[in-house]
């Protein structure tokens, strides 16, 4: 097979290429995968033509930009695996998928995201998740981890916890935390009830609010 030689970019084009990533990045964490890239043009102040010159496809400008997101992911799961207690290392990783989570929506999507016609990042991706899959039968083999749990479970904490909205990022993760924990509880295969991190108060939604206001409920002092 032939490797791709690329000219080295000149500095302006290198801070083009470098700004459409950054932009790219963010913009996917926190709106989702379906901003156009017209759009990441225009915030990263350059024309449609110059994204498609560093990125042939948008496939390819995912791919780069949840690059540093997934190896992240498989160095949280590989932790886990060298933990000598597998329940030890399957709540190693639980737990610091959530808080990284908490502070980089990117990551979630990084470990859950399919992207067709890339073959390095799906070969990646599914090479951590066979590694976590590794984690989750040693788990289950040591009676610790609940016979029907299966990998989705994780994706679907995974969306629950996106749903944490917080004033700050500390307390997104303060409340990742218990909500994790709580995960935790529900994933042993023999539920043993031990202390949750403590609480945290989160803003109600204008919905709630609403509610709230019509029903007569107030503030406490």
């Amino acid at each position: 097979m032939t490797a791709e030689v690329r000219a080295p970019l000149r500095s302006d084009a290198r801070d083009n290429r470098g700004r459409i990533l950054v932009i790219a990045r963010a913009a996917f964490a926190a709106e989702g995968l379906d901003v156009p890239i017209r759009e990441i043009a225009r915030r990263a102040g350059v024309g449609v033509a110059t994204v498609y010159r560093h990125f042939r496809t948008k496939e390819a400008l995912l791919a780069e930009a949840f690059a540093e997101q997934l190896a992240s992911c498989r160095a949280v799961v590989e932790d886990g695996l060298a933990a000598a207690d597998p329940w030890r290392g399957f709540c190693l990783v639980i737990e610091r998928l959530m808080e990284v989570h908490a502070l980089d929506r990117g990551f979630a999507r990084a470990f859950t995201s399919q992207l067709p016609g890339i073959t390095h990042f799906a070969a990646d991706r599914d090479r951590t998740l066979r590694l976590l899959l590794r984690l989750v039968r040693r788990a289950k083999e040591a009676g610790d981890l609940r016979d029907d749990f299966v990998l989705e479970d994780v994706s679907l904490a995974l969306m629950a916890n996106e749903g944490i909205r917080a004033e700050t990022p500390e307390l997104r993760v303060a409340a990742s935390r218990r909500f994790a924990a709580l995960m935790i509880q529900s994933f042993r295969a023999d539920p043993v009830l031990t202390p949750l991190p403590p609480a945290v108060r989160l803003p109600l939604s204008r919905v709630e609010l609403s509610r709230a206001r019509s029903s007569g409920t107030r503030s406490a002092p």
